[in-house]
């Protein structure tokens, strides 16, 4: 991801407009660049290190700030590059939280991965069930519960049968395979 983008320039050309006195303020999250004292031009040197290339990182990881749409490029990276086979959101923020932060990273991870048409298209939601299952009433006699199916569009045998009705018992699990026409009428379905 690096190579192709020259990211630590372009991380490194936010951080400085984000570090602007007059961005200083929209930028600050929770007293993260600006100390709390009277003077809000000093730059906060303990939570925010610089590194070799003069990026400056929380815990070793890049601080993006919002200058620059740097953290949807990142995140498009991370998420639809050839390299990624579209991970979910928590797969995607494990990932991404070992090199880049940036405050509600986790929150901007999961709205971007559900706007994903792919990922609405292709993954499955893992949810629990509503409730307790229900144990279904056991039938007290045999061909009281019944249930019924049609298979169609079967080929034609000599007798001119396309399809089969199939019957099954709730109680004994016994079924019944009755040849019959697709087209046949209603009145010798209920004699069958």
């Amino acid at each position: 991801m690096t190579i192709g983008l020259d990211l630590p320039k372009q991380i490194l050309k936010a951080q400085t407009e984000a570090r602007k006195p007059e961005n200083l303020k929209s930028e600050d999250v929770g007293g993260m660049l600006i100390k709390a004292s009277k003077d809000p031009g000093k730059l906060r040197k303990e939570k925010l290190e610089p590194r070799a290339d003069r990026t400056l990182c929380l815990n070793n990881r890049s601080w993006l700030p919002v200058y620059s749409d740097l953290r949807a490029l990142i995140m498009h990276e991370s998420h639809k590059s050839k390299y990624s086979v579209y991970p979910g959101s928590d797969k995607m923020y494990q990932d991404m939280k070992k090199l880049y932060w940036w405050p509600n990273i986790k929150v901007d991870i999961a709205t971007y991965v559900s706007k994903c048409l792919t990922c609405l298209r292709v993954k499955v939601e893992h949810q629990k069930p509503f409730g307790l299952l229900v144990q279904p009433e056991i039938p007290k006699w045999k061909w009281v519960n019944i249930t019924m199916d049609f298979v169609t569009k079967l080929p034609k045998t000599a007798n001119g049968y396309d399809a089969i009705w199939v019957i099954v018992d709730h109680l004994t699990k016994s079924a019944h395979f009755l040849a019959m026409r697709e087209t046949g009428p209603i009145d010798k379905l209920a004699r069958l």
